[in-house]
C-alpha cells in the first residue's frame, strides 16, 4: 500500500474503531498476525484483545474523542500526534480496574503504526511522562500504574501509585 493508503487506514481506525465506536471496523482493517506493543497494556496483544480494550475504553469513557493532530506516513509506517479526551464517566478495567471518577481527562500521545501486506500490523505507542503526571488516562484520573523502576513501586508487579509516597 502508498503511504497515503496507509494515512487513510489509521484515520478510518481512528474515526470508526474510536470515535464511532465501531469496533467491527477492526476486523476488516487488522491484519491475522496484527500485534499491538504498549507496556502499559499488557493484556492486549492481538486484534481481538484490542477489539476488548477499545469496548472497555468506550464503556469507560463514553465521551471519548481522539482527535488526530499530526500524521506522517513513509513507506510501510505512519506515525500519529494524537489528543485523547474524554470523561470517566463508567468503571475502568485494564489496565488496573478503576471505579467511575466523573474527570474529564485530555491525553496527547503518539503511535507509530506499521502496516504490511506480509507482516501485519503493529501499533507502538509512545506513552511518556511531563513532570511527575503520566500522559496516559491513568495519571489524568490521579494514579498511574507502576513498575520496579518506580520509586512507589513496592515489587515488580503492577499496582496503583497514589500521590503519597512513602
Amino acid at each position: 500500500m502508498s503511504p497515503e493508503e496507509n494515512k487513510s487506514t489509521v484515520r478510518r481506525a481512528i474515526e470508526e474503531g474510536w470515535n464511532q465506536g465501531h469496533v467491527a471496523v477492526f476486523d476488516e482493517l487488522n491484519a491475522p498476525n496484527f500485534i499491538y506493543h504498549d507496556p502499559g497494556a499488557p493484556g492486549v496483544r492481538t486484534s481481538e484483545d484490542y477489539k476488548r480494550w477499545v469496548t472497555e475504553s468506550l464503556n469507560a469513557f463514553p465521551n471519548l474523542h481522539i482527535t488526530i493532530e499530526d500524521l506522517v506516513a513513509e513507506g510501510d509506517q505512519v506515525a500519529m500526534r494524537w489528543t485523547f479526551r474524554g470523561t470517566h464517566t463508567g468503571d475502568l478495567v485494564a489496565p488496573v480496574p478503576l471505579p467511575a471518577t466523573g474527570k474529564q481527562v485530555t491525553v496527547p500521545g503518539i503511535t507509530i503504526v506499521r502496516l504490511t501486506d506480509s507482516a501485519g500490523h503493529h501499533y507502538r505507542p509512545f506513552n511518556w511522562r511531563e513532570g511527575s503526571r503520566s500522559l496516559e488516562p491513568g495519571g489524568y484520573l490521579g494514579f498511574h500504574a507502576t513498575t520496579r523502576r518506580d520509586p512507589c513501586a513496592r515489587t515488580g508487579r503492577l499496582r496503583l501509585c497514589t500521590g503519597h509516597r512513602s
